[in-house]
């Protein structure tokens, strides 16, 4: 591919449409674009993981790591109105249709930024995260371990990915190497859903 929807800045044309996401009494239509992740439907991950991944045991900012044009960040907005929730991407097409949809949803507490925009001193009680595995292994893991230390210290991650993606080895990875326990939430449609706690003191 000329193009990804891990570019800043996506070369595609832009061939707008829109999408239909229901999920445990959230129901909204979201506008989307070429050049984005999944932006002719809610990808298969995704709903796996905003089927299975709760809300974390303590109340804080919520974070999506990756959101595409918002359906994560928009479900939790949707669930947990009073909350902050960042919604973070390096794609900027995929940025302002989060904005946008979050703004026609009436959405208020959600905050849809590059990672460079994210206050420093901000932690997080949850994190979710249907990851850019296609990125790479390097980026990936840069990726996590940027955002997982900011993990509130009874907060939690979830991260959805598919199984013949490396979702098993992730886990190793996370748990073995970088000292994140990490447990296997459930196990659908070929996807794996892990939820990844702080690093212990």
């Amino acid at each position: 591919m000329a193009d990804h929807y891990f570019s800043a800045t996506p070369a595609v044309a832009s061939r707008p449409g829109e999408v239909r996401l229901h999920a445990d009494g959230v129901d909204l239509t979201l506008a989307t674009d070429s050049g984005v992740f999944s932006g002719g439907r809610i990808d298969r991950g995704t709903r796996v993981l905003l089927d299975t991944a709760p809300m974390p045991p303590v109340r804080g900012p919520l974070l999506d790591v990756g959101c595409g044009y918002g359906p994560i960040a928009l479900t939790l907005a949707a669930r947990r109105r009073r909350l902050p929730v960042w919604a973070v991407d390096v794609n900027e097409r995929a940025l302002g249709l989060t904005r946008d949809n979050a703004a026609a949803a009436g959405l208020g507490n959600v905050t849809a930024c590059a990672p460079d925009e994210v206050p420093g001193d901000l932690s997080f009680a949850g994190i979710y995260s249907n990851p850019p595995i296609r990125s790479g292994k390097p980026a990936l893991h840069a990726l996590l371990l940027r955002w997982l230390p900011r993990l509130m210290p009874e907060g939690r991650a979830w991260l959805v990915v598919a199984k013949n993606l490396g979702s098993d080895s992730l886990h190793r990875w996370l748990e073995d190497e970088q000292g994140f326990p990490t447990a296997r939430l459930a196990s659908e449609k070929g996807y794996r859903v892990l939820e990844v706690a702080p690093r212990e003191a």
